[in-house]
């Protein structure tokens, strides 16, 4: 299951909005073949996995393990579940259930009643926090949210600066490429309105290979010159006349957008924070003190889950526990 886990990471940017999925065969304690969902609308691992098998008659002695449920509906491909129904694969073992309405334990039902030998749970807990967001857009009709900051050692998040002045630069180029990396794995990037006028951000994956998120803003004021990178049409962009935070998140749940991505500035994300409308957080800090200038959010009902250092930066990742 590990492998599984390991392998469904591969499909990060490709297989979005569906769920990042890994699958292996073993015959005889050895692996014989594996796959992953490496793009929406194409092949499910399951598919992939099975095709890579060398000698198909191996498939009837043999154990498939999948990190998700395998689907039961017709979607963009057929069923997986009837697909290894029809190889006779007589063991599925399963990281964890999917709890996208159309499968929901019946993918796992359908093989039972095939006479399937079925084991769910292996690693399920790191089985679903592969799939957090996609798993968060269905259960929470709003997309899974990251805020993502960079300060000082002292707290703050810029200096105050006047109009065409350049912010302070706390990340190093690899940092910095990380939160392209970041970028290209969230469907949606949001900004507030001071942000683009102070920094005009094109907020694109332009230092990492992987699609640019949708771009977003709140003019609630319509006061955003026709000037900005976020208005130049090279990548779609909505700006919003609203500072309702529920009200945005009902619109992009609409939309289809299962990941959002918060980078900015300070009144905006602290009001995320505020209203517990986050789910992970990642705060880099770097090796100096700005004595004043503008406050980093703070933050409330959070958890610390890792922490490491990047070229004399401090990064710090949390997870809302609100």
């Amino acid at each position: 299951m590990w492998r599984c886990i390991q392998l469904a990471r591969c499909g990060a940017v490709g297989a979005p909005p569906n769920p990042m999925v890994g699958a292996v065969i073993v015959h005889n304690d050895k692996i014989i073949g594996e796959g992953y969902h490496r793009r929406c609308g194409g092949p499910h691992a399951e598919v992939n996995a099975i095709r890579s098998v060398r000698d198909e008659a191996l498939l009837k002695e043999s154990t498939i393990y999948v990190s998700l449920e395998p689907c039961s509906h017709y979607g963009k491909t057929p069923p997986c579940a009837d697909l290894i129904i029809e190889k006779q694969i007589p063991h599925v073992v399963v990281g964890c259930m999917d709890t996208f309405a159309k499968v929901n334990g019946q993918g796992i039902k359908k093989l039972r009643d095939a006479g399937v030998e079925v084991v769910v749970g292996v690693l399920e807990k790191e089985c679903l926090d592969l799939n957090k967001r996609f798993i968060t857009f269905h259960q929470q009709h709003r997309p899974f949210i990251t805020l993502k900051w960079a300060q000082s050692e002292d707290g703050f998040m810029d200096a105050e600066r006047k109009w065409g002045e350049k912010p302070v630069k706390f990340s190093s180029r690899f940092t910095q490429t990380l939160v392209h990396q970041m970028r290209a794995m969230h469907q949606a990037i949001m900004v507030g309105t001071k942000t683009v006028l102070m920094d005009n951000p094109t907020l694109t994956t332009r230092l990492w290979e992987g699609p640019n998120p949708l771009r977003i803003t709140i003019d609630r004021k319509g006061i955003l010159p026709e000037s900005v990178h976020l208005k130049d049409g090279k990548v779609p962009t909505v700006i919003y006349n609203t500072g309702d935070l529920n009200q945005i998140l009902v619109d992009l749940y609409k939309r289809g957008i299962q990941s959002l991505m918060v980078e900015g500035g300070a009144q905006l994300l602290q009001h995320f924070i505020e209203t517990g409308l986050w789910d992970e957080a990642r705060v880099e800090i770097a090796p100096f003190v700005l004595g004043n200038g503008i406050l980093a959010p703070k933050m409330r009902g959070e958890s610390l889950k890792s922490e490491h250092s990047i070229d004399d930066r401090k990064i710090l990742n949390y997870r809302c526990e609100m």
